[in-house]
């Protein structure tokens, strides 16, 4: 373990999945879902899952993702993406984000993948959007436990 990783860092890891599908969501992308996968991932902790409107769209999210990254202190590790970015890849290791165009989504389906994994509420007070089901453990409300599951 590197001095720089802390006990705390997913507490921290959790704050930027939520800060990005803030984020996501906020430049419009679809059916954005943060998923707590540290008792399923021997590598990562969080993955958030959107769909994106274009690849243009898409491309410039990743951008963004990265800045958000850096102002938050974690440096990506990896951008990946196929070649007509239908499926961007922007990779911190403990936190992995997949923007997809709707028909990747659907093909490669990474919610069936992680069906296990709980969905963390990420909504801020006061969004008319349903928050997603806290399944966590750690006992915080996220309003309908039907709302925002997939």
């Amino acid at each position: 373990m590197s001095a720089g990783h802390v006990k705390n860092e997913p507490v921290a890891m959790r704050d930027f999945a939520i800060e990005a599908a803030r984020l996501l969501s906020d430049r419009h992308c679809e059916d954005v879902l943060v998923l707590d996968v540290r008792d399923l991932s021997q590598v990562c902790h969080y993955v958030v899952l959107a769909t994106g409107t274009s690849d243009r769209q898409m491309k410039s999210l990743a951008s963004e993702l990265d800045d958000l990254g850096e102002e938050l202190g974690h440096r990506r590790f990896r951008f990946s993406r196929d070649e007509a970015s239908t499926w961007i890849v922007v990779d911190f290791v403990e936190l992995v984000v997949h923007l997809f165009e709707p028909n990747q989504r659907a093909y490669y389906d990474l919610e069936g993948l992680w069906a296990d994994a709980s969905h963390v509420p990420w909504h801020r007070d006061g969004d008319d959007k349903p928050a997603g089901r806290d399944t966590s453990g750690n006992g915080e409300s996220a309003g309908d436990d039907s709302a925002g599951t997939a």
